[in-house]
């Protein structure tokens, strides 16, 4: 401090002395003889200049006195660090990075209606109906008699379904599991909802076989049990009716969900749940583009939890699949070539065929080299330089685009991939029917 006083007076008394002549020589003599002042005047304008000059002199001392002195460290501004990498990473320029497919694990519950909200009594209801034989004609077929929870994952694993009296249908059957995820049932997706669904095997011929809506109300009203139960959960005021039954169903089946497949331990963190080759097969799934309609949680883009176009022409690329799987016609009738079907959720698959809507193919690793070929336009197995040809007559090029192509090896990987879809609990109870 007392070395910074010092340096103000160093420089400041000079300054001053300086300016102080300077002044009185200006005055003296040039402002004073040419304004005609007189020695008193002369003096006094002297010293109003040298007040002023005198202020700017002791700013600019202390200015630069300040300048010059120590500061203690304790008290000095930390020095700027150099950026750190992330800082640099920010600011230096980054282009887009391609948007990549963001993997989903799939809810514990499965989203319900406003007008249809589950109780554990409405559950036990529908779940008593879903077994309950006196719901077809014959009295011989349940809902679960084509939805083998466990024995068959859901499905019947025939090729179609067979309804009363042994009758045949022209689809598969599709798993209940996960149901409640979909925003279409069916393959042709004509229902809306399960409570939508529900109805319709109960009144059809080729199914159930029940004749109309009044007969089906009038069984379920011959039992006592389903009196009193219809009375708890919807109220005793209300009648028993088909729209009432299937919602009961549609509450039960809301429960068949599963979540605990290994791919949902592993998008859950579990590092471990998928081994090396599953892990491939998931990297294949994705970038030949499986996942633009297998996506989302349920691994269909029909469903309520991330859909947006629930149905696909199929197949939409002629193969030579088509014939060999009779895939263009539909089985049951009226039906029209290509059609435009569901997507069907991909979970359980590996437990669940024969696959696609008419049953044709027995084994997953032909489902995923249809659906690469057909869907896709995907080669199997094709050579690397392998690709059309187009030619344009308007700008007379010739161009060549080239195909996708997997081996024999994406194709087990897809299919090993596949596999870790299964819930482990239908898994370990695979053809133990009614279990």
């Amino acid at each position: 401090m007392q070395n910074g006083i010092q340096d103000l007076l160093g420089v400041a008394i000079p300054a001053i002395a300086l300016g102080v002549a300077a002044i009185i020589l200006m005055v003296q003599r040039e402002l004073g003889p040419f304004s005609r002042l007189s020695t008193g005047g002369k003096w006094l304008l002297t010293g109003a200049f040298g007040m002023g000059i005198l202020a700017f002199a002791v700013k600019i001392s202390v200015a630069v006195a300040v300048t010059r002195m120590p500061v203690p460290v304790s008290a000095a501004s930390p020095p700027l660090e150099a950026p750190s990498a992330v800082a640099q990473q920010v600011w230096a320029y980054q282009p887009d990075a391609p948007q990549k497919y963001v993997w989903q694990a799939l809810p514990q519950m499965a989203p319900e209606p406003p007008d249809n909200p589950a109780t554990p009594e409405k559950i036990a209801l529908g779940k008593r109906l879903f077994f309950d034989k006196a719901l077809s004609a014959d009295g011989q077929l349940s809902c679960a008699s084509c939805h083998d929870l466990y024995g068959k994952a859901g499905g019947d694993g025939r090729r179609t379904a067979r309804g009363i009296a042994g009758q045949i249908g022209g689809r598969n059957a599709p798993t209940v599991w996960n149901a409640a995820f979909q925003s279409q049932l069916f393959w042709d997706g004509r229902a809306a909802s399960l409570e939508e669904q529900a109805q319709g095997p109960i009144l059809n011929p080729l199914e159930m076989g029940m004749p109309s809506a009044a007969a089906v109300e009038a069984v379920i009203r011959k039992n006592p049990l389903y009196q009193q139960a219809f009375a708890q959960v919807f109220g005793a005021e209300q009648p028993i009716t088909l729209a009432r039954i299937a919602a009961a169903i549609a509450a039960y089946e809301r429960t068949l969900i599963t979540p605990d497949a290994p791919y949902d331990r592993f998008v859950r963190g579990d590092r471990q749940a998928l081994n090396p080759q599953q892990l491939r097969g998931m990297a294949r799934f994705e970038s030949v583009g499986c996942v633009t309609c297998h996506k989302g949680p349920n691994f269909s883009d029909a469903s309520l939890v991330g859909g947006q176009i629930p149905r696909r022409i199929f197949p939409a690329l002629p193969t030579a699949f088509e014939k060999r799987f009779d895939l263009t016609p539909d089985g049951r009738g009226g039906g029209v070539e290509r059609g435009a079907w569901r997507i069907p959720s991909l979970r359980n698959v590996a437990l669940t065929g024969p696959y696609f809507h008419n049953g044709a193919v027995e084994k997953l690793s032909d489902a995923v080299r249809i659906m690469a070929g057909a869907q896709l336009g995907t080669r199997i197995g094709a050579a690397p330089q392998s690709g059309e040809l187009y030619w344009s007559s308007r700008a007379r090029v010739l161009n060549r685009v080239e195909s996708r192509t997997l081996n024999e090896q994406d194709v087990d990987d897809i299919v090993a991939f596949l596999q870790a879809l299964s819930s482990d609990t239908l898994a370990s109870h695979a053809g133990k029917s009614g279990a």
